[in-house]
Order: C-alpha cells, then structure tokens, then sequence
C-alpha cells in the first residue's frame, strides 16, 4: 500500500462551510441528540457484513473497494453506534453513476465536499451508518485503512484513542465538527507512529 502524507492540521469547519457541504435536509453541525461513546459493540461487524452487501447489491462492479472504517472496525474500541464505511468508485463527482442506485437501497446523499477529494458521504434514514465515498488512491482512504490496521494491533494507542474520545465528546456535545477535531492532534500523532510523515 502507498503511504500517504500526514493530513494537515484543521481548524472546525465555520458555519459558511458547513452549509455549503449540506445537502438535503440534514442538520448542518447539531447532533440531533448529544454526541455519545459507547462500549464496543462485537455486533458490529456483522452489521458491517450486511451494510456492504447491500451496497455491492446496488452498485455491483462499480465498487471498486468498500471497507469497514473508523472505530466500529477497531475490536475493543469504544465509539458511537454508528458504523462508517468507505467506497471506492471511479469518479465520486459523477454522482448519477452510483447514489441513485445507493438511494434506492437505502442511503441519502447528506454531504458533499469537491474540494476534500471530492468526498461524499450518504447516510443510513436513521443515520446509522455513514458512507464515505471516494476516488481510487485517495489520501484520505488510504490513512482511514493505516489508522484502523495499527489500532488493530497498537492497543496502547488504541486505548489513548479511547481516551480522546471520550474527552472530545464531553467537551464538544453538540458539534460534530468540533468533536472531530478535538481528535485530530492524536489522529495525527497515531498516524505519524504508523508510518506517516
């Protein structure tokens, strides 16, 4: 696997760029209720299993790789009940080539972003999983897959992460946005122990 670079320090997103990468109906930054960690859950594989063959159902020899991601994939990892799952299609800006068949099987276009290699991100109706859509060889795939694989093995880390977790979550209860950032000085920290520069 090529070894992306280190992502680079991010600030929260302002409230003109939240909206901007909006779509539909979603809220912009506000968690319906308050951001919540739980225990890991052994589940939560086999609703991976279920989430990626539904989406290989819908889109067949356009996925190009699909791939339990984030905390729910980290054995003994606490996280929020949410599975998050990355897809790897030729051309994330041609929408019409994939998220009509992915909305009849079940998933909403919620997110947008040309400008972070042109992710999109569908979500379940109960926002159970969200689905990451990029292009091949993306940066941001590629750390997602390096991330998983040394928590995996690293439980020193993995627990550290845990730890900042649940801290970001206490501190940030009602900003996605700020939650995920309140990670990313350890994210980057991790990253840079499994290779990164």
């Amino acid at each position: 696997m090529r070894m992306p670079p280190l992502p680079a320090p991010s600030a929260p997103l302002t409230p003109e760029q939240l909206a901007q990468r909006a779509v539909g109906d979603r809220t912009l930054d506000v968690p319906i209720k308050p951001i919540t960690i739980s225990p890991y859950d052994p589940s939560w594989p086999a609703r991976y299993l279920r989430e990626e063959a539904r989406i290989r159902t819908a889109l067949g020899e356009r996925v190009l790789a699909v791939e339990h991601v984030g905390s729910t994939a980290v054995p003994g990892l606490p996280a929020k009940d949410r599975l998050d799952i990355d897809l790897i299609v030729t051309d994330p800006a041609d929408e019409d080539t994939y998220v009509p068949d992915l909305t009849a099987a079940g998933y909403l276009l919620r997110t947008r972003e040309p400008y972070w290699y042109e992710h999109r991100c569908l979500w379940t109706e109960g926002h159970d999983v969200n689905l990451h859509v990029f292009g091949p060889d993306c940066d941001e795939f590629l750390r997602h897959l390096i991330f998983r694989d040394w928590l995996r093995s690293h439980p020193d880390d993995r627990d550290r992460y845990a730890s900042r977790k649940y801290e970001a979550a206490a501190e940030h209860p009602l900003s996605a946005s700020r939650y995920v950032n309140g990670k990313a000085t350890v994210i980057r920290e991790i990253l840079k122990r499994a290779g990164l520069r």
